[in-house]
């Protein structure tokens, strides 16, 4: 059928983005920012500056004598000799700021490029935003410990006596075009909603930001208006007094402005941080699929610009935030860590927000593709995600750190990205079980496929 031909031209973004990282990978300036100390990778050594970022980027479950054998053997003509210490003292001198920079020099402005075609993908003009919160299991190391802290195990029988290191991680997350625009790695007793204010920095003027039930609260909602900020967020039957009375209702279709005031035990809070005491909010009611009743909160007035029925589509891509940590989670293994200090937490967690976006951006000709052929397919098709990871891995080094022209990279990891399209069926539903323990080990055990 010829789908695994690239028929539309690969866009001069994707070409910048690889030429602009191998820059700064090299940059003598990028790697002073990043190193510990200045006298960090200044001797000529096998473990330079751009190898051990990449090293890191390429984070694999193979054993790591194993992962630094085969690394090595295709940076150098012949092999070094490299020991698991040797790794572990030459990734110490790296800082995890290294991949927020990449991220934020060279991968979003590539995002978000002009000349691209297409375009980024938006709603009425505006970003679709989405943030969420996820836990994640650390290493149980004294640094880890120390930076991170202790989680006490508890069950119907009280404390346990069991500890272990726990982190968050919040992503700010373009859910139409699959890019993460700011990752935060923190303590686990810190809370979604304080790191939901730390991603406003991040917002433009247009963007409009999809939030779960845990986020819709009086503060949330203040905060993004002072902020002149659009949000959507989901209700619970137990919120906001109007979100009850639509819940009772039992009806679709609903649309209502309602002023909200701040709590009397919040006021206090909202003073300090100068936010408004009263507020003018819209609450929306769809019916689900389910036949379940959803209830919204947004600050999109405009009842004929925002008719409520195009919500549930708009707030039905929220779930592609879920996705991404199952990405992260599940196919890049992230809570497998490579290393365990505190700088390796952070460099394999930053890493891998990093590799995400390189994928999203990458595998864009591909599924362009793929769209272009979905006439001669039952169902429609997608890069399969599995295939286009082990890709952006095994050919890391071609890609950034070879003098193989751009162009020529981009269009290997397409033909790649094509070989095993999988079929979207988006009217499927696939009913939720919960798994026997013995059923999920044996999934993790023997039928799980790693990435890499």
């Amino acid at each position: 059928m010829g789908m695994r031909t690239i028929t539309a031209p690969i866009g001069q973004h994707l070409v910048n983005l690889i030429e602009a990282l191998r820059q700064h990978l090299h940059d003598p300036a990028f790697r002073a920012r990043h190193r510990i100390r200045p006298q960090d990778f200044t001797r000529n050594r096998s473990l330079t500056f751009p190898v051990v970022l990449l090293l890191i980027l390429q984070k694999t479950v193979k054993s790591v004598q194993r992962h630094l054998n085969e690394f090595l053997a295709q940076v150098a003509a012949e092999n070094a000799d490299v020991t698991p210490g040797g790794w572990t003292q030459a990734r110490a001198k790296l800082k995890h700021a290294a991949f927020c920079e990449l991220n934020r020099d060279c991968v979003l402005p590539a995002a978000y490029a002009r000349d691209q075609a297409p375009a980024p993908r938006g709603w009425k003009d505006h970003r679709l935003l989405a943030i969420d919160s996820s836990l994640v299991r650390l290493p149980n190391s004294q640094d880890i410990v120390n930076a991170f802290g202790l989680i006490a195990v508890s069950n119907q029988n009280g404390d346990t006596g069991t500890e272990y290191p726990q982190a968050r991680i919040s992503v700010l997350y373009d859910v139409l075009n699959r890019i993460g625009l700011d990752a935060r790695l923190e303590p686990s007793t810190v809370g979604e909603i304080d790191l939901a204010f730390e991603h406003l920095i991040h917002f433009e003027k247009r963007d409009v930001v999809l939030v779960d039930r845990g986020f819709a609260g009086y503060v949330l909602l203040a905060q993004f208006i002072h902020a002149n900020q659009d949000v959507v967020a989901r209700c619970s039957t137990g919120s906001f007094l109007a979100a009850q009375e639509l819940f009772r209702l039992n009806r679709a279709g609903q649309s209502k402005r309602v002023r909200l005031w701040a709590p009397s035990d919040q006021r206090a809070t909202l003073l300090a941080l100068g936010l408004p005491l009263q507020i003018v909010v819209r609450f929306v009611s769809l019916r689900l699929s389910t036949g379940e009743l959803e209830v919204l909160v947004t600050t999109l007035l405009d009842e004929t610009t925002y008719p409520t029925q195009e919500f549930k589509e708009v707030y039905h891509y929220r779930w592609g935030i879920e996705t991404y940590y199952g990405d992260l989670k599940g196919r890049l293994d992230l809570e497998n860590f490579s290393g365990l200090t505190a700088e390796a937490v952070r460099q394999d967690f930053y890493a891998a927000v990093l590799l995400c976006n390189l994928e999203s951006l990458l595998t864009g000709p591909a599924n362009q593709v793929l769209t272009d052929h979905r006439s001669q397919c039952k169902y429609p098709q997608q890069v399969n995600r599995a295939d286009s990871f082990h890709a952006l891995k095994t050919h890391v080094l071609e890609m950034l750190y070879g003098d193989t022209p751009a162009i020529d990279v981009v269009h290997k990891l397409q033909r790649l990205f094509l070989s095993n399209p999988v079929s979207v069926r988006k009217e499927r539903i696939v009913p939720r079980r919960k798994l026997s323990l013995y059923r999920s080990y044996h999934f993790q055990r023997r039928v799980k496929k790693i990435v890499f």
